[in-house]
């Protein structure tokens, strides 16, 4: 491995390391905005010019290390090189931080105070250029913040691989553009591209105007919409920003979503249905437990559940592929060995949803199949003749597929017709209520936890298998 001295101390690179990766792995920072480290080196915005002692600066993005260099990242010359390269980046841009969805995680706004922080010293008119300009349904941008890193459009050439994204024109008329052909539109991973932009140049409509960085929180999470789990943040407001004369609503409701790096699982990437969480999990709740469609408390569904499974001789369960670890292995203890249980499909694949890619989407459209497979099995569902207690949970099951006049014990979490012609319904919590784990198609386990309580009329499903398991008494 080469030897190298940064500022004077000595480091052990890797082979084939540039000096910006050498030294960020060191921990010596060095800015950097074009420069990314899934994407190939671009080099064109020039701001991380490091200098080596007996040399010229250069870029430490495309400088190999080697044996025995001396390299300076604070020198007096590359202090006057980054102020001079904040100058011209900033040359053009907008002074409209106060607007800008961006500020408060701004790179550009970052190093202005750390490298520059003086006015521009143009006294010409800054050059102005199209804003809030459509790329596709979901991608806006500001074509007067975009600095030209080129990271969005390098993205969709080598990672997503639409080739949907290109810069057309040069110097001071260059934009960023996306085909006509609507590849862009097209795209499932198009959204990973405002991630990726180190300014406000590119953002989603949905979420123009809405929320400020500095007013939420991110919880870690997986996305359950296919058998990937990518690992997710989920932003929402901030206790301490908690709204009070508007709309409460808003304390409880997902603001974001963007990806938590996994080598293991998804790198730094998410699709995007990843980003559409709050569609799965913001959907009507059921809230409220019933028997027989006549609202009851939950103390006494659960009763009624309870003496249900002690009267059956042979009751079958419907697993969901939506449980967590946690709960699948509660369900095992407490009911495994009274019900043969199948595991059922919560959710295939919608209507012009993308099916499966060699990138990150599967074709199994639910987080946890896997665990649930390896502990009940990968039978389909049977009903043998003397069925006489069905239990049935989660989502996606047509209830004029089961059995007639079998009684049927019902748990979900969401308002659906299915739930009031159950004998029982017991609504349960959602993942953002919970804390817990999914197992992947490849057996990687990843963590989530919850964003917001539970309702006290909702249970946690781990906790109601156990109340079913057990004599009389208190209700989860």
């Amino acid at each position: 491995m080469p030897r190298i001295f940064i500022n004077g101390h000595p480091v052990e690179a890797e082979k084939g390391q540039t000096v910006l990766q050498a030294a960020l792995a060191h921990g010596f920072f060095i800015p950097y905005f074009c420069w990314h480290p899934a994407l190939s080196v671009s080099g064109n915005c020039r701001i991380c010019a490091v200098e080596v002692e007996g040399e010229d600066l250069d870029i430490a993005c495309n400088m190999p290390v080697r044996e025995g260099m001396r390299v300076l990242t604070d020198s007096e010359a590359v202090q006057a090189w980054r102020k001079r390269m904040m100058q011209f980046i900033t040359l053009n841009h907008p002074v409209d931080c106060g607007i800008c969805d961006k500020a408060g995680e701004c790179t550009l706004q970052d190093y202005h105070y750390e490298y520059n922080g003086e006015p521009s010293v143009s006294r010409e008119p800054k050059v102005h250029a199209t804003k809030f300009f459509r790329l596709s349904a979901r991608v806006l941008i500001d074509n007067e913040r975009c600095i030209l890193c080129s990271r969005c459009v390098r993205f969709t050439h080598e990672v997503s691989r639409s080739r949907a994204l290109g810069i057309q024109n040069r110097a001071d008329s260059s934009l960023v553009r996306a085909s006509e052909d609507g590849r862009f539109e097209d795209d499932p991973y198009s959204d990973n591209v405002i991630d990726l932009c180190p300014v406000g140049a590119l953002f989603s409509p949905s979420l123009l105007y809405r929320h400020r960085v500095w007013y939420l929180q991110a919880t870690p999470s997986v996305c359950p919409g296919c058998a990937r789990g990518c690992t997710v943040r989920i932003w929402h407001r901030r206790p301490d920003w908690a709204l009070h004369a508007l709309d409460g609503r808003q304390n409880e409701a997902i603001a974001r979503v963007t990806p938590r790096e996994n080598p293991a699982v998804n790198g730094p990437w998410i699709c995007n249905k990843g980003r559409d969480l709050a569609r799965i999990f913001e959907r009507p709740r059921a809230t409220q437990a019933m028997l027989k469609g006549e609202p009851v408390a939950l103390g006494t569904a659960v009763d009624a559940a309870r003496r249900l499974l002690e009267g059956a001789r042979r009751p079958v369960a419907l697993v969901s592929n939506w449980g967590s670890n946690e709960e699948l292995e509660a369900f095992q203890r407490a009911l495994g060995g009274r019900v043969r249980a199948f595991v059922k499909e919560d959710f295939s694949p919608a209507p012009g949803e993308p099916v499966e890619d060699d990138l990150l989407i599967r074709a199994d459209k639910n987080p946890n199949t896997a665990a649930a497979r390896a502990l009940f099995g990968d039978a389909p569902p049977a009903f043998e003749d003397g069925t006489d207690l069905l239990l049935v949970w989660g989502e996606g099951l047509d209830f004029s597929r089961l059995p007639t006049r079998v009684p049927i014990i019902c748990l979900n979490a969401y308002l659906q017709p299915e739930n009031g012609h159950a004998d029982v319904f017991l609504p349960v919590s959602v993942q953002t209520e919970r804390a817990g784990h999914y197992t992947n198609f490849q057996g990687v386990v990843s963590a989530f936890e919850p964003c917001f309580a539970k309702r006290d009329s909702v249970a946690h499903a781990e906790s109601l298998f156990a109340a079913l398991a057990s004599p009389p008494g208190p209700s989860p």
